[in-house]
């Protein structure tokens, strides 16, 4: 495929002939994009996703749902283009053709067309308002920097990214069984982290404080980078959410995999990081001894990392200790090293921007797939497919007349099939009996009125 023929948006000159392959150089440009949006991309699903049941027949669906909310394009040099508006799956398609965003952004649904705002505002109301907005959580591996030590910043390897899959089963797992959500879409940020959407309607109409309010459940984090306790776990007990997380996914992580796979008490300069959030000096003192006296143990075939943490728990642990609430100490540990970290703003607020699943991210060239919670431990963002892989794929495959599902042909196929299954139509399904009722209710409210 040469430039002249990507730019002429020749998309079929992806291929050079059935069954063979024209290699695609491994990057990321908007040649690439084009080919991504016109074949691959899932503009349909994304649509029916955003209606909520809306762009159906039923006459209580409101059709002016899709068309207020917002996207935001981010085009190749950082143009950034907010407050655009879609009236059918059409338009939204055609816009992303056309203008071939490096990121699309979600908004919240306002009150009127957000590319109509400025009208509005000329009337004096102060009528442009967000009115609908999924809860989203946004979580980043570069926030663990502190516990990890075989990478740092945006990377993320098969050692660290676990912390990523903690996260999902411990806040998953309380937004439905604390909160009562069940359509949750978890997606893979393309390079160093993970998004989430509550999309219940209950959850979309959540104002701003009741968000605040669900960001504060989850949040334990109360020290600072210069604080050495940095998790404030309150009360003679955990709470049950806590509890729960801890016991079911904190303790066995931590002890199973994360100690050992991270080296958390291997070197002196490691587990003195975990000896100053002792807050009894001569407990820590203790240890310490302990630990530089017996250097020769991690000649021993056992794990130094595991023989040093069961010496720290017993000693934390033990009878005398309990009046020192030392024994919380333990936990502490834990959580301050496998709680999820989240970024408390972006779940705060309604008028957030938040990237669209199946997305490109430019700087991995990797699609924002969908995650299924229920099998998060399989899930591999180093064998996420890529934009050019993807680009190679549908060259292997041939050449085909209906683009439908050409993403059928590539290793997308299952991350819409996850997306769809497991997330798009159970919902609609729900979004639908909502719709329903929610109509005959106000039928029969206009009729217990006339009947006065």
């Amino acid at each position: 495929m040469t430039k002249e023929q990507a730019d002429n948006g020749r998309d079929d000159m992806v291929i050079d002939g059935p069954g063979q392959a024209n290699a695609v150089p491994d990057e990321f440009n908007a040649n690439y994009l084009r080919i991504y949006y016109g074949k691959l991309f899932p503009h349909a699903d994304m649509f029916k996703w955003m209606s909520y049941g809306n762009d159906g027949k039923h006459p209580g669906c409101d059709k002016s749902y899709f068309g207020r909310r917002e996207f935001s394009f981010t085009l190749e040099n950082d143009i950034y283009i907010r407050f655009q508006s879609f009236n059918s799956v059409t338009e939204l398609e055609n816009s992303i053709k056309e203008k071939c965003p490096f990121k699309i952004d979600i908004g919240p649904v306002y009150s009127v067309d957000p590319a109509k705002r400025h009208a509005y505002a000329q009337s004096g109301d102060n009528v442009f308002t967000p009115v609908e907005r999924e809860l989203v959580f946004d979580i980043d591996i570069s926030d663990y920097d502190d516990v990890r030590y075989c990478c740092t910043g945006a990377d993320v390897c098969l050692e660290c990214w676990p912390l990523m899959t903690i996260a999902i089963k411990v806040i998953d797992t309380s937004l439905r069984d604390d909160f009562g959500f069940n359509h949750i879409l978890w997606v893979y940020s393309g390079r160093r982290g993970v998004h989430c959407w509550v999309c219940d309607g209950k959850a979309r109409r959540l104002t701003n404080e009741q968000r605040a309010a669900i960001a504060d459940y989850f949040y334990v984090y109360k020290g600072n980078e210069n604080s050495h306790k940095k998790i404030s776990l309150p009360g003679l007990v955990l709470y049950p959410f806590l509890a729960r997380s801890y016991t079911e996914v904190l303790k066995g992580f931590f002890e199973a995999k994360l100690l050992p796979n991270q080296n958390l008490l291997a070197s002196e300069e490691r587990y003195e990081k975990i000896l100053e959030m002792i807050p009894d000096a001569s407990v820590a003192s203790e240890l310490r001894r302990r630990w530089q006296e017996n250097k020769r143990a991690s000649m021993s075939k056992d794990d130094i990392n595991i023989v040093r943490w069961e010496q720290l728990k017993s000693i934390l642990q033990s009878g005398k200790q309990k009046m020192q609430g030392l024994r919380r100490c333990v936990e502490e540990i834990v959580f301050s090293y496998t709680y999820p970290r989240l970024d408390m703003e972006v779940s705060k607020h309604m008028n957030h921007l938040l990237k669209a699943p199946f997305c490109v991210h430019p700087k991995t060239g990797r699609v924002c797939v969908p995650i299924d919670p229920n099998n998060c431990d399989e899930f591999d963002p180093t064998t996420v497919p890529t934009l050019s892989q993807l680009l190679e794929e549908l060259n292997r495959g041939g050449p085909r007349q209906d683009a439908e599902n050409e993403w059928d042909r590539t290793s997308l196929g299952e991350s819409v099939t996850i997306f769809r299954t497991s997330f798009l139509q159970p919902l609609l399904k729900s979004c639908k009996e909502e719709i329903e009722n929610s109509y005959n209710a106000k039928l029969q409210q206009s009729k217990n009125a006339l009947s006065w």
